[in-house]
């Protein structure tokens, strides 16, 4: 959960409290290296793939991506950040996240475009992003890149490239940073 999510979660407001790391620096390192790897693979290389970052939680992990396939490949990917927060379906639920940048400076049309993200929960998140994407121009193909999928699905969206499966009760709350990927729960901030 990003930042910003977490911010505004209902109760309206809370920190996060972490109960076990699952994955430490070192671990999401490989992780992203494999998830790259497997990229490559399954495009037979890098032509026509551009890499997009959800804002917030994904954007990190898309750029950390795009350096692994530039490493890997000594190709330069197209990256950009995707903000979903006027397409999802639960804006009347909730509170209005703040707007984050949308930031494509390329044409989608035509390329493979590899959706990231920090963790998979509903897919409701997934499903506003395709909405969004699809404003922007029609990709070739789309694939999806999480960090972490913990189970919990409500829509049937399935991720491509996965860092790390996590069950995890419904409760629970997964962050998952570049510094590592903890397992928690929200507890209400004090006013």
């Amino acid at each position: 959960m990003a930042e910003r999510e977490r911010q505004l979660s209902p109760p309206f407001g809370g920190v996060f409290v972490p109960k076990t790391t699952v994955l430490d620096r070192d671990a999401v390192a490989r992780a992203i290296r494999r998830m790259a790897h497997e990229i490559i693979e399954r495009n037979e290389g890098l032509q026509d793939v551009c890499v997009i970052g959800l804002q917030t939680g994904g954007v990190p992990f898309a750029s950390a991506i795009a350096r692994q396939l530039r490493d890997i490949e000594g190709t330069e990917v197209l990256i950009g950040k995707l903000d979903v927060a006027f397409y999802r379906d639960d804006i009347n639920l909730r509170p209005v996240l703040p707007e984050a940048d949308t930031e494509i400076t390329f044409d989608v049309d035509r390329r493979i475009v590899v959706l990231v993200d920090d963790v998979l929960f509903t897919g409701r998140t997934i499903r506003a992003a395709l909405d969004a994407l699809i404003d922007q121009g029609r990709a070739r193909a789309v694939q999806l890149a999480v960090m972490v999928d913990r189970g919990h699905r409500e829509l049937p969206i399935r991720p491509d490239f996965v860092g790390k499966n996590l069950p995890t009760r419904r409760a629970e709350v997964v962050n998952a940073t570049l510094d590592g990927v903890q397992l928690g729960e929200m507890q209400r901030g004090h006013q």
